[in-house]
Formats: structure tokens, C-alpha cells, sequence
């Protein structure tokens, strides 16, 4: 499995399927350690979903937030700025899956 990590945003990314680049979808699992959040996306064509397997997260919608919690999922069209971000003192990990590939 493909991993990358950014100290800085404190995330880990990891490719559930190798070279889901070029398939019209892309699932991963991001994992924020507590105070990280990953890099802010531009609005754009396709769709996302996510769900929260360990901790919580807010998922950021342009200039709305909403918490997503452990056993949770969100779904969106990515029409704004968005990106994920952990606000908990637990690592928090996520599946998500986004159409065409971002990641």
C-alpha cells in the first residue's frame, strides 16, 4: 500500500487500491493526528464521500463546518473550497473516495 505524510498538516494518506489514479474513482484513508487537517481543495467537477472510522473530524464546505463523527459518513458535490481537519486530542481516520482521482 502507497503512503505519503505531511508533518506539517499532520496526515497520513494511504491508497487502499495501488494506482487508482487513473480508475474513475480514488478510496483512501487519510488519518489526522490531533490538531491536523488536510491541504484545502478547490472546488471541481465529480463527487466525494467519506466515512469517519476512528475519532471525529469537521468536514470544511466553503464557509460551513460540520462534525462527522466515528461510525459516521458525509457525501458532497465538491462546488466549493474543502478540506478536513481534526479538532480532537485522538487520531482520527478516514475513508474516503473521491471521483475523478485528487489524491
Amino acid at each position: 500500500m502507497f503512503e505519503t505524510e505531511d508533518e506539517d498538516l499532520k496526515y497520513t494518506l494511504k491508497w487502499l487500491v495501488p494506482n487508482s489514479q487513473k480508475n474513475d474513482m480514488e478510496p483512501i484513508i487519510i488519518t489526522l493526528q490531533p490538531g491536523g487537517q488536510y491541504k484545502e481543495d478547490k472546488p471541481h467537477e465529480g463527487e466525494e464521500f467519506g466515512y469517519v472510522l476512528t475519532g471525529s473530524i469537521f468536514l470544511h464546505l466553503g464557509d460551513k463546518k460540520n462534525k462527522v463523527r466515528k461510525g459516521e459518513s458525509f457525501y458532497f458535490k465538491p462546488r466549493a473550497n474543502h478540506y478536513i481537519s481534526n479538532p480532537g486530542k485522538n487520531e482520527a481516520k478516514v475513508v474516503w473516495v473521491s471521483t475523478p482521482p485528487m489524491f
